[in-house]
């Protein structure tokens, strides 16, 4: 175990941020730690980094363990260049390899049991230099820089002179490089475009670092983690899994604790009941009973019921009017700054009804796009043509379409006076503004409340074209899904960027790759693009490598042909009974290997359907672990966990075998 959350508690006033938030990390383990804004996931980082003191509970790291801690914003005082910042985090390498290169200059002068001595200190040296990674620091270096897209001609620039976003991923960079035994990175994923951040998840799937990340990103945090911490409510519950297997387990176990909370409702129902009756009686012996019941009524410990974000938009979104077919045509678009070329010949249609996703690395002009399309900036070439009736609806990432001084309720108002009070509500609760929180002002409100609220009356603008720019921007998990819903349940056109390839997937049915000045179509999701592009780079590659091989092969044909020719035997070379032969010893091959790949099928289908029964059960298991009843039973319990053990241990071993059948494929 390299950290341990015990009993954290803190308080800011009057609010309490954490309550009881108890988790551990062990050596290597990679761990999300998810919640909604607010939470207190960057306040426990603060605790965890001694920037702040809990008010109770202990935080333990062990003994002589580095932490790397990357936060939101930082702060450079050194004037330092990038590469000297990245080169400074092998520092001690850097110093080692200068002693190494000293010591061989010494050993030119030195003979006898000085230079004896020498050899000896020179080869231990080598050794810790071999293993801190002396022979690759530098292309360590290089790597990070290319993967977190610096480009080389930025390699000089002064740390002091970078945007906030740049800081970030030259901190993010450091940590990597110098490779702490935990690493706490807070929205690591901010600012780094969509190549970037695959090749993070990449470099921390590897890492032997421990990591725990923060993420609002549910497909990196899929790809990485293999423990989730939640902290709701001011508690941590941990889950083992990733993203996905953290929402499977979390309903579980929230339709547990209802099942507990509501039979513990029945039975307090059912005990008030009695004692009432027992209490009406109005005798000594039933008044004592009726006692004793409210004794152990009053010892007994109240489930709390679940509280459940409800996340389903339940809105009908009414269009002023339909579009005809046609709702997008670009042509030939290009766009320049200077010298530097963003998209030139760009061209695509977007029709009525499609739901389409702009992707590409940062700064290839996707946003120049959707302004080109929006009026908002002219094109150097090219046109952009809209169709019949079509009415646009444009989110930018500024949401410069509110007014601070007005709360969320007149926002809505104020724009749709035609609407009810009743409508009001209902709309803003869909976008989690309950209660009296439709009455906040929106100078209050963060950058993911304002986003909702923008999102809202785009919804309820009536347009029938939405142009979005990375409308995930600041928005929690649970605010996420409530777009995701809410755009899936659209029945306009969609068009937007967006660098979450989760909310992607949900939400696209085509994809734009804006790539090397071009724009390439993808019918299908993010997965669907990522396995397609891949194939078509490795068609081109095998293409590419092939031309010469082709050529070889083309010419060795040729000459094998022509000595064939030339040989007056070679058509007489093999008798008409031999070629029969030969054939019947191939058709019984080939019949032994499809019957052997058959066999080896039916193991494999078997196998792959006694493990998904094996897992189904342990599932269940799982529920019933979960299950306050059982959990309270310490008989049960016992039980069912050697249950659980035992078919824990079979279905290891179906896995074993299951991985060795299809090695023999």
């Amino acid at each position: 175990m390299i950290l341990s959350c015990y009993n954290i508690k803190k308080s800011f006033g009057d609010k309490e941020v954490l309550k009881d938030v108890t988790f551990h990390i062990n050596e290597h383990e990679k761990v999300a730690m998810i919640g909604n804004n607010g939470a207190g996931k960057t306040t426990l980082f603060h605790i965890i980094e001694r920037e702040l003191s809990p008010d109770d509970g202990v935080i333990s790291v062990k003994k002589d363990a580095t932490v790397g801690y990357l936060a939101q914003i930082q702060n450079y005082t050194d004037d330092h260049t990038i590469l000297e910042e990245l080169r400074d985090a092998k520092r001690d390498v850097i110093l080692m390899e200068e002693q190494i290169r000293q010591m061989e200059e010494e050993m030119k002068t030195l003979s006898g049991d000085g230079l004896d001595r020498l050899m000896k200190r020179y080869h231990e040296t080598l050794h810790i230099f071999d293993l801190a990674g002396g022979y690759t620091y530098q292309s360590d270096i290089q790597g990070v820089l290319r993967g977190l897209n610096f480009p080389e001609s930025d390699y000089g620039k002064s740390v002091l002179k970078l945007s906030g976003g740049e800081r970030t991923r030259l901190a993010l960079g450091r940590i990597l490089l110098t490779a702490p035994d935990l690493i706490l990175l807070d929205e690591p994923t901010n600012y780094l475009d969509i190549a970037s951040v695959t090749w993070l998840e990449n470099y921390l799937i590897n890492i032997k670092s421990a990591v725990l990340l923060v993420s609002h990103d549910r497909y990196f945090i899929n790809r990485i983690v293999t423990k989730t911490v939640e902290i709701e409510n001011g508690k941590a519950l941990m889950f083992d899994g990733n993203y996905e297997d953290f929402i499977v387990k979390k309903e579980i176990r929230k339709a547990s604790l209802l099942s507990a909370y509501e039979k513990q409702q029945h039975e307090i129902k059912h005990q008030k009941e009695v004692i009432e009756k027992l209490r009406s009686f109005n005798r000594e012996k039933s008044i004592k009973r009726a006692d004793s019941r409210q004794h152990m009524l009053d010892k007994m410990e109240v489930i709390d019921k679940p509280v459940e974000e409800k996340i389903d938009i339940g809105l009908e979104f009414h269009l002023n009017r339909d579009s005809g077919n046609d709702v997008l045509t670009v042509k030939h678009i290009s766009k320049s700054y200077g010298e530097r070329t963003l998209f030139g010949d760009v061209s695509f249609e977007i029709k009525k009804g499609e739901h389409v996703a702009l992707i590409g690395a940062n700064g290839t002009g996707k946003t120049n796009i959707l302004k080109i399309i929006n009026g908002v900036i002219p094109p150097d070439s090219g046109e952009t043509i809209l169709g019949t009736n079509v009415e646009i609806g444009y989110f930018d990432q500024q949401s410069a379409v509110l007014t601070d001084t007005k709360t969320v309720f007149e926002e809505i108002s104020d724009t749709y006076p035609k609407m009810t009070e009743t409508e009001i509500r209902n709309t803003m609760a869909a976008f989690l503004f309950r209660g009296d929180e439709v009455f906040a002002r929106i100078s209050t409100l963060s950058g993911g409340e304002r986003g909702r609220v923008v999102l809202a009356k785009l919804m309820l603008s009536g347009a029938n074209f939405l142009i979005l720019d990375e409308p995930t921007n600041h928005l929690d998990m649970i605010s996420k899904e409530i777009l995701e819903n809410a755009l899936n349940a659209y029945p306009g056109t969609l068009l937007y960027v967006s660098h979450d390839r989760y909310f992607i997937n949900r939400t696209a049915e085509r994809i734009l790759c804006l790539e090397n000045g071009c724009v390439t179509g993808y019918l299908g999701n993010y997965d669907y693009y990522l396995e397609k592009s891949s194939e078509a780079k490795a068609n081109l590659s095998l293409l590419t490598g092939s031309v010469n091989s082709s050529d070889v092969s083309s010419n060795a044909g040729s000459a094998q042909n022509s000595k064939t020719a030339s040989s007056p035997d070679a058509g007489q070379a093999l008798s008409s009974s031999a070629q029969s032969s030969e054939s019947k010893n191939e058709w019984q091959k080939s019949k032994a290997e499809q019957s052997a790949k058959r066999k080896l099928e039916n193991q494999i289908k078997k196998i792959e359907e006694e493990i998904s029964d094996l897992e189904n059960s342990l599932s269940d298991l799982e529920l019933q672990m979960n299950n306050p009843e059982i959990a309270t039973n310490s008989v049960k319990l016992q039980e069912v966990c050697s249950e659980h053990a035992s078919k824990k241990a079979l279905l290891d071993e179906k896995m074993v075998l299951w991985e060795n059948l299809l090695s023999e494929e």
